[in-house]
């Protein structure tokens, strides 16, 4: 049995892992807490697939517009879950008007997700507290993209601790192409946005790179159609993200009270995704004045 240690001011505290006692709570739980997902906007939760019994838990959308479908397990899983999950994202892909639906009915989904309606491209998400890593030679040979994540909890009284962790190849593999998982070099930008903006766009993403490496932060650069986030691990600290072909903004991960705290002054806050936005005014817009707030953002995000 796995046990996290939780120290603080008062002490240290022992704290025995404790699974959630049914797969109805744990689906609840990370619903409930979007942040468990990052990107992933949940739409719907029990999604019928064309009239079968077979039903996808939630159903999503995420920030480059691709359909999330995602399967929760309350239990260990294995590569036997592939077939299961493959069944949802046909029947999504083959039904778009129906996915269509349950977006145009939502009252609260982000004005800043755009979907391409014909053409659907299709994620899945597997969520569980383990996942056996030979499930990523499948996925390896599959025409979608998907993602495995483990989700494990441990509790104290009211408090609750949850590690979420992405499984990654242990090595680099051979990559084929699939579904939805697109090319965001810098072509991709010049190509499908406006070229003298993309240049502006990606001096900047570059700017950032250079911040990240001066700073010795562990991020990663993640590459997206409608952003370039920097990461640890599953979690964004900071972007930079087109808000259309020609306008593009910094995108940081904190709470609204304590960004309107550290200047500059924030455009707009960004609930849904709990992140504020200050667009970028090319030839008037410095990176460096951004630095205390990448910085308190991945500090944040890392637990420093």
């Amino acid at each position: 049995m796995e046990n996290l240690i939780w120290k603080n001011k008062a002490g240290a505290r022992t704290l025995t892992s404790t699974p959630f006692k049914t797969e109805e709570t744990f689906e609840t739980t990370v619903f409930n807490t979007p942040d468990i997902l990052g990107e992933v906007f949940l739409l719907k939760r029990q999604v019928r697939g064309g009239g079968k019994s077979e039903i996808p838990d939630i159903i999503g959308i995420d920030k480059d517009g691709n359909v999330c479908i995602i399967e929760m397990k309350n239990v260990a899983v294995d590569a036997s879950i592939i077939s299961q999950v493959l069944r949802y994202a046909i029947w999504a892909e083959t039904n778009p008007d129906s996915i269509k639906a349950l977006w145009l009915e939502c009252n609260s989904k982000p004005d800043d997700i755009e979907v391409a309606w014909e053409g659907l491209q299709v994620r899945i998400l597997v969520v569980a507290p383990s996942i056996s890593h030979s499930t990523l030679d499948v996925v390896d040979k599959i025409n979608y993209p998907v993602d495995l994540i483990e989700v494990r909890r441990w509790a104290e009284d009211e408090n609750e601790f949850m590690l979420v962790q992405r499984l990654e190849p242990p090595k680099p593999r051979h990559v084929t192409p699939v579904t939805g998982l697109g090319v965001y070099d810098d072509d991709f930008y010049l190509t499908n946005r406006n070229r003298q903006s993309a240049k502006v766009f990606l001096r900047y993403v570059r700017e950032v790179e250079a911040v990240v490496k001066k700073h010795g932060w562990a991020l990663e650069t993640k590459r997206n159609k409608a952003y370039v986030a920097f990461k640890a691990g599953f979690f964004i600290a900071f972007q930079v993200e087109w808000i259309g072909t020609k306008t593009f903004a910094f995108g940081v991960k904190l709470p609204e009270d304590e960004a309107k705290q550290l200047p500059p002054e924030m455009t707009k806050y960004v609930k849904e995704w709990k992140y504020a936005s200050y667009y970028i005014e090319p030839g008037k817009t410095r990176t460096g004045d951004f630095i205390p707030l990448f910085e308190a953002a991945y500090k944040r995000l890392v637990g420093e």
